[in-house]
């Protein structure tokens, strides 16, 4: 048997993404994996309360206790280095990922996207928004996209996408629900068992799946 994939996760929400990783490993569609930390930017989340019932440690480092972001980056990066993680994982995570991080982790952070990168993403497009700009725009599909992540904002190789039909009557919310429920709790926990077993190889901008 493999060595198990360490995970820390990093939340700043309810932490849906996290509940499908927790339950991926509990039934068995992620393997070789474990949960490391959880690492919230913001406390009294409901991530931490999934954390807690798990039986997963949960920290929470939040940007507003350090005298500055640097000093901030540097206490996040300390804390993922004393836990002997494999990969990073942001589920939800709205906090922006220090670029020092990112060179000491390459393609060992991941992140969930929810649209169909590249549309809908980068500097602004996060949570409801990008559900609203989907709708504006009346596109028929939309869905989510599981990618590595490098020092530009939803930029980095994409792993896995998944596409979910946008439905007349849809309001932001209920599209945002829809995009969870049938991409994002798919594609990021398929994500994390093709790296925990070798299946994944990075060229460049190009994943390679086996």
């Amino acid at each position: 048997m493999s060595k198990k994939l360490r995970l820390a996760v990093l939340v700043s929400g309810g932490g849906t993404n996290l509940q499908a990783i927790i339950d991926g490993i509990a039934d068995g569609s992620i393997t070789n994996t474990e949960i490391a930390a959880v690492i919230s930017n913001n406390p009294g989340v409901g991530a931490l309360d999934r954390a807690a019932r798990a039986g997963v440690p949960a920290f929470v480092l939040s940007p507003k206790e350090y005298e500055s972001r640097a000093v901030f980056n540097t206490a996040l990066q300390e804390k993922i280095d004393s836990l002997g993680v494999d990969l990073i994982v942001l589920a939800g995570c709205l906090l922006k990922i220090p670029e020092s991080l990112v060179e000491a982790y390459p393609n060992r952070i991941i992140n969930i996207h929810p649209a169909l990168i590249p549309a809908f993403c980068g500097k602004g497009y996060y949570g409801l928004k990008v559900h609203e700009e989907a709708l504006k725009r009346g596109v028929k599909l939309t869905g989510a996209t599981v990618h590595f992540v490098n020092a530009d904002l939803d930029a980095g190789p994409i792993i896995l996408q998944k596409a979910v039909a946008v439905q007349e009557g849809d309001t932001p919310e209920i599209l945002q629900r829809r995009v969870m429920e049938e991409a994002e709790w798919k594609i990021m926990p398929e994500a994390i068992n093709l790296i925990a077993n070798g299946c994944i190889t990075v060229e460049g901008m190009q994943v390679h799946i086996q």
